[in-house]
């Protein structure tokens, strides 16, 4: 590898396990490549020969991870000697696509769903016989009569899944059902996230959840209290108050033998290193051990749902700069506004909605040795449609539209982490079509999501 090349890697921190880019490296004439095993895909070649913007899909890496993760979860557990069963459950809402989906499953994880449409895409799968008839389904969300419907018309066909009780109607309905069912617990412990809000709208309070009484069949004691929780500490907060609650409503529910802990684990999008898995699983299983030993109890089943962690890293996105404009305001800290060929309102809209962060790098990189900082502005006629980086400029090589290119060819921008979330949010304002989406896996390329025309865009706005 070049000078050039190991510099390049140092600035954009590609290459490196703590930042989820160990599966990326600049080749020697200065592009950026995707390493599975002895597979390279040239990032630059996939979008000259796809155009752009372009979403790029690897499902091999939510494969690894997720059997490091089981792997971890059970070293861990012998290692401390913890004796409940340990279960992944993804939560479909964080990004619905099939080859994620099929990719988490093959590798041993379960589901969660929040809606009637995803449960309706898992009786599918499971009519298809895609999945393992024994794959554990939790059921979240508000209970519309038709997700009910299914959960119950599921259920008799033996399929094991847990509604997870979040309101006074489902309760009505589910309290006593003949199958197995989870409640879920609104935990007053509040922790460093984006999703930190003062006041739950989901399920019910210690008091009312031990004023309940007795289930027919209460499996589950469900939390939720964050997205990318920053601190180690508030992973375990909650985890213990969780467990008291658990304890007290084993009393009277004998069935209850399974703590949820849902989501939360975060992923370095601003490139600074957080607590390790591997310490936090330590952390999470000596203390469900040690809480229930002291009370002389049976250690209970664990499930996480920590989907953000599994798919975010599995996904990139990639723009092309189709204009530059010098910045001449003196208070601007970028000397230039990069335009892509894409929006960030649309594509990636946490960028706008919750003021998400994301660490962006060229694709192709002959012009490294001379940068400078820039802003970025998508496609979009809204004034909101920028991205200013993370310590509000971003660091790129320089490149002029207007005489000044140093004869490189097109440039391209790399968006990293962007599989959780933002296809399932993405929007369509000024009516710009949806990147292309490709999935790269085992040496084949193949085309998912087409690139939408015009008459594909005006067709769901009925023309």
């Amino acid at each position: 590898m070049n000078k050039s090349s190991k510099a390049a890697k140092k600035l954009w921190k590609i290459g490196s396990k703590d930042f989820n880019t160990q599966y990326f490296d600049y080749n020697k004439e200065g592009d950026l490549i995707i390493k599975e095993g002895h597979n390279i895909y040239n990032v630059r070649y996939l979008a000259e020969k796809f155009g752009t913007s372009l979403e790029i899909l690897m499902p091999f890496v939510i494969e690894e991870r997720l059997e490091d993760f089981l792997d971890l979860a059970a070293a861990i557990s012998k290692k401390v000697e913890f004796k409940g069963k340990f279960f992944y459950n993804y939560p479909m809402k964080v990004n619905q696509s099939k080859e994620i989906v099929m990719s988490v499953v093959g590798e041993g994880a379960h589901l969660e769903t929040s809606s009637y449409n995803e449960l309706w895409m898992v009786k599918k799968m499971l009519e298809q016989e895609k999945f393992n008839p024994n794959i554990r389904i939790l059921c979240s969300g508000p209970k519309t009569d038709s997700y009910i419907n299914l959960i119950d018309e599921l259920q008799h066909k033996g399929v094991k899944i847990f509604p997870l009780i979040e309101g006074p109607n489902e309760l009505k309905f589910l309290q006593y059902s003949k199958y197995d069912v989870g409640i879920r617990l609104d935990i007053p412990v509040k922790a460093s996230s984006r999703w930190n809000k003062p006041v739950d709208r989901f399920g019910f309070s210690a008091k009312e959840i031990l004023d309940m009484g007795s289930f027919k069949n209460l499996k589950i004691l469900h939390y939720h209290v964050g997205s990318q929780i920053e601190k180690l500490n508030d992973v375990l907060i909650p985890i213990k108050y969780a467990l008291d609650v658990y304890f007290k409503l084993k009393e009277k529910n004998p069935s209850l033998d399974t703590l949820d802990i849902g989501g939360g684990m975060p992923i370095p999008y601003e490139r600074t290193k957080g607590y390790p898995v591997e310490k936090l699983m330590e952390r999470i299983l000596k203390l469900v051990k040690t809480e229930s030993e002291k009370r002389g109890l049976p250690h209970p089943n664990l499930i996480c749902e920590w989907g953000r962690y599994m798919v975010a890293p599995a996904q990139i996105t990639v723009y092309k700069v189709i204009d530059t404009k010098r910045i001449k305001h003196k208070a601007s800290p970028a000397t230039k506004w990069y335009v892509i060929d894409g929006s960030f309102m649309n594509d990636l809209p946490d960028t706008w909605a919750i003021d998400q962060k994301w660490a962006i790098a060229p694709v192709n990189n002959k012009r490294d040795g001379n940068l400078n900082e820039v802003w970025l502005a998508g496609s979009s006629c809204d004034s909101d449609d920028i991205y200013k980086g993370l310590k509000e400029t971003l660091t790129l090589p320089v490149f002029d539209m207007n005489g000044e290119n140093d004869g490189a060819g097109p440039m391209y921008i790399v968006v990293f982490d962007t599989g959780a979330y933002q296809t399932s949010l993405a929007a369509q304002h000024c009516m710009l079509s949806s990147p292309m989406k490709i999935v790269v896996e085992n040496g084949h390329i193949v085309v998912v999501k087409k690139r939408e025309s015009a008459e594909d865009v005006g067709k769901t706005f009925g023309w």
